[in-house]
Parts: structure tokens; sequence; C-alpha cells
């Protein structure tokens, strides 16, 4: 099975699919330094949904999964779920 690419993965869905994606907390404070400032009160191993644009953005974090899929139903995406 080949991977696919964030390209391959954006043909599929048009610019209204978006996948939530679980994260752990740590794995952001350690990209982003001002997001670590913000929210110095999460464990590191706490789980995080992220939801991605196709293309493989990061537009959102929040702090359960049904959070994320009403996020992005809210602002008129398709959510889906990746592992």
């Amino acid at each position: 099975m080949t991977p696919m690419t964030k390209e391959d993965f954006a043909g599929l869905g048009a610019p209204d699919l978006v996948y939530v994606r679980e994260v752990k907390a740590s794995d952001l404070f350690d990209q982003q330094v001002r997001f670590r400032d913000v929210v110095a009160d999460i464990d590191p191993d706490q789980s995080l949904y992220a939801v991605h644009g196709a293309d493989g953005e990061r537009l959102a974090v929040m702090l359960d999964r049904d959070t994320a899929f009403a996020a992005a139903v809210a602002h008129e995406l398709e959510p889906v779920s990746v592992h």
C-alpha cells in the first residue's frame, strides 16, 4: 500500500473536506512555543484533536473529538476521522 500525499488527499474532498486527528499536547508544544504559553495548564500527555484541511494545514485544535467535529460542521466543512 502506497501512502497518500497531501496532494492526493486534497484531491479527494474538494475544499470542504477536513480531517480530525488525535494529537498529544506535547507535540503541539514542540511545534509552537506560543501555544505552550497560552495553554500552560494542559498536561503535555493530554490528547487533543486537531482539525486539518485536506492539504494538511492545521486549522484548529480542540480539547475533544466531538467539539472538533462540531466546529468543522459549524463552519460548513465536512469532517472525517483519521488514525
